[in-house]
């Protein structure tokens, strides 16, 4: 079956949205969402994602995430195939958790009228879902947002998420306690439009191309898509084409990687294909890779020399609960601010 093109570049910035397969739940409990929430940070990690929204709800969740390197694809491919295989692992189920394709929006980075747009969406998800009483209980209740973190001091929020862009898109420039209550003001104020009638239908006005479209943006930004489309299309069949586009940090990027972690460890590329097959540098690699990048395992065991490449598997897990002084010795070299 065809599959929709994705349009990947590097900066590019999109409102993501995936619900459950047959509106089934995705989220039993909180321990479900902060399960998915460290997929989230290690994903972030893996593919440098920004994130800078999100929410989730019982049988769906949505993003506002910017992928400095064009990798929508692959990140998505493996946060939501992790998710999975931890929820099934957790609740002994097996089969389809997710509906089809993610839905992912293009947005106008570049306009600071679109972040405001999206991220107010995003975050007002649980008033409109009737999750919080519009005028008797603050937004900021709803714990499975990024909302309340927008609310806490930096040191208090998680790494991967970045705020400057949606308190900037709303006018405000400093993230001190002024800069957070004025936040709080503008969506809590928004919360209240909820409650009328007028405001509903000003806000679902604003949301109209973000529910129905597939960009969010003026006519330039239109047409620049338009342009990358066309190049991602050329000699291709349009009605075969299945919208995989190329992993992010792929093969190429990969490589590079792998380059800096040799210099880190003092080592060559005819060296380290002189060593044993399980060789702990080898072992070390693989786990640093592994965590880094989306590439296969196959991939890793061919350019690492390790053979199968389930020895790839054996090592990462190696690697994670290693007490050898050799193999943390190693790890600490390549996990050096400049490796």
């Amino acid at each position: 079956m065809a599959r929709k093109v994705r349009i990947q570049y590097p900066g590019a910035v999109y409102h993501v949205m995936s619900r459950g397969n047959q509106g089934q739940a995705i989220f039993r409990d909180d321990r479900d969402r902060a399960v998915f929430l460290d997929t989230l940070s290690e994903g972030s990690e893996k593919t440098g994602w920004q994130v800078h929204a999100y929410v989730l709800l019982a049988n769906h969740y949505h993003l506002l995430v910017e992928t400095p390197e064009p990798n929508l694809v692959a990140g998505m491919k493996w946060l939501q195939g992790t998710y999975t295989q931890r929820f099934h692992a957790r609740h002994r189920t097996f089969g389809h958790l997710l509906q089809g394709r993610y839905k992912a929006l293009l947005v106008d980075g570049s306009e600071d009228a679109y972040f405001q747009v999206v991220s107010t969406y995003i975050h007002l998800n649980p008033a409109r879902a009737g999750l919080v009483r519009v005028g008797e209980v603050p937004l900021r209740t709803y714990a499975w947002s990024s909302y309340p973190a927008y609310l806490r001091r930096p040191s208090q929020r998680p790494p991967w998420l970045r705020v400057d862009r949606v308190f900037g898109s709303v006018g405000i420039h400093a993230d001190d306690t002024s800069g957070r209550r004025g936040y709080e003001a503008y969506l809590e104020g928004r919360v209240l439009e909820l409650g009328r009638r007028e405001g509903q239908e000003a806000l679902n006005e604003e949301w109209s191309a973000i529910r129905r479209g597939w960009y969010l943006g003026e006519v330039g930004f239109r047409e620049r898509l338009e342009r990358l489309l066309e190049g991602t299309l050329a000699g291709k069949a349009r009605e075969s084409f299945s919208g995989e586009a190329r992993e992010a940090h792929d093969e190429a990027a990969a490589a590079a990687l792998l380059s800096r972690g040799l210099a880190a460890l003092e080592l060559g590329e005819a060296e380290l294909a002189g060593l044993a097959k399980g060789a702990p540098v080898k072992q070390v690699l693989a786990w640093w890779l592994r965590q880094r990048t989306t590439v296969s395992r196959r991939w890793l065991s061919e350019r690492l020399g390790m053979g199968d490449a389930s020895r790839v598997t054996q090592a990462v897990a190696a690697v994670r609960q290693a007490s050898d002084r050799t193999v943390l010795g190693l790890r600490r070299r390549l996990e050096r601010p400049d490796s």
